[in-house]
């Protein structure tokens, strides 16, 4: 539309993983852009990326650098959010940042379009974007709970490296080749890249991700449980969570276990709400051993939901395999949503 509101957009971390795929969903989704200024460090400052069969040069993330920006992404590191955020607002910015820097703060809305929309127009210029794990797994829960209602929640998690960033799919690929040929393989990055002790992640799993809090759960857990509630407004809802790191590149899927709150529920009431739901792909048919895998999600927005089952011997349980790409909906795709709300409600 010729008389559709254009958008000064900055993007703060756009040489890294999710700030790449932020500028393709930019693209993909069309949004309206009258000037896109492409933020990173200072070594990084003076080279070029391509966006819509422009270059366009990298700038210093620095205050100074918001002056004339209406929305910003930022995917850079929390520590980097909670410098320039406040910086960015200060000039007139809508922030909608996709660290964990801000989550967790009463006055900022942490949203999932399909989940809580609503909560966006209560922003006060900063907008959190979940955990990648935790959007995937609001986005397909939040049907059930809106039909069903929902009291129970344990999740397992299977996690790509690539929610440890770029560094962590190169280390794999080194990791595997050095195994397969006999080798010792070094690691450097994974469990936690700030942690001292490091196991290699090829042809393993790491029942860490994130460090580990004086509860026992994982930071990465804890972002999952407190977050739900959050999004879902439902403080009383009980979750639990065990994040696990794979060895594959991308998507993360996760075991879902939940009990609803209504009697005399099925697997098909489960699956026709499910098929109704915005930006849900129900796959589950096990006779032709259809089902969401981390590959066959890969570079989709979607969330996929499969292998839904009763439990046997919790009437009201039922169990759910759901896999999405982290670095699109779990990130970048989700955010590029957030500011297509706000571009929607200025209409």
């Amino acid at each position: 539309m010729s008389n559709q509101k254009e958008y000064n957009v900055a993007i703060v971390g756009a040489t890294g993983a999710v700030g790449q795929k932020m500028l393709e969903m930019l693209d993909l989704v069309g949004f309206p852009i009258k000037e896109l200024t492409p933020l990173a460090s200072k070594r990084s400052a003076g080279q070029t990326i391509d966006f819509r069969g422009e270059k366009v040069v990298i700038k210093e993330a620095k205050p100074e650098a918001f002056e004339g920006i209406e929305i910003a992404l930022f995917s850079a590191g929390g520590s980097i959010s909670k410098e320039l955020a406040h910086e960015a607002v200060k000039r007139g910015a809508v922030v909608i940042d996709n660290t964990s820097a801000f989550r967790m703060d009463p006055d900022v809305p942490l949203v999932v379009p399909e989940v809580n929309k609503e909560d966006i127009q209560k922003h006060k210029g900063i907008i959190a974007n979940p955990n990648c794990s935790t959007i995937q797994m609001v986005a397909a829960l939040e049907p059930i709970r809106g039909k069903f209602g929902l009291n129970r929640v344990i999740v397992s998690t299977y996690q790509s490296v690539s929610g440890s960033g770029n560094a962590a799919v190169e280390e794999l690929k080194d990791q595997s080749r050095a195994m397969l040929d006999g080798k010792e393989a070094e690691a450097n990055i994974l469990p936690v890249k700030s942690e001292e002790k490091h196991f290699p992640i090829a042809f393993n799993a790491l029942p860490q991700i994130d460090v580990f809090e004086e509860n026992g759960y994982t930071f990465e857990e804890m972002k999952m449980i407190n977050e739900t509630k959050k999004i879902m407004h439902t403080p009383e809802l009980q979750v639990a969570a065990t994040c696990v790191r794979l060895p594959f590149f991308y998507s993360h899927a996760e075991s879902v276990y939940v009990e609803v709150n209504e009697g005399n529920v099925s697997v098909e009431d489960l699956q026709n709400v499910l098929r109704e739901a915005p930006g849900i792909v129900l796959e589950d048919d096990i006779e032709n051993q259809v089902y969401p895998t981390p590959l066959s999600a890969e570079n989709k927005t979607d969330v996929f939901v499969g292998r839904i089952r009763k439990d046997l011997d919790v009437p009201n349980g039922f169990h759910l395999w759901i896999v999405s790409d982290n670095l699109l909906k779990g990130a970048s795709y989700n955010s590029v949503q957030i500011a297509q709300a706000i571009a929607e409600n200025n209409k």
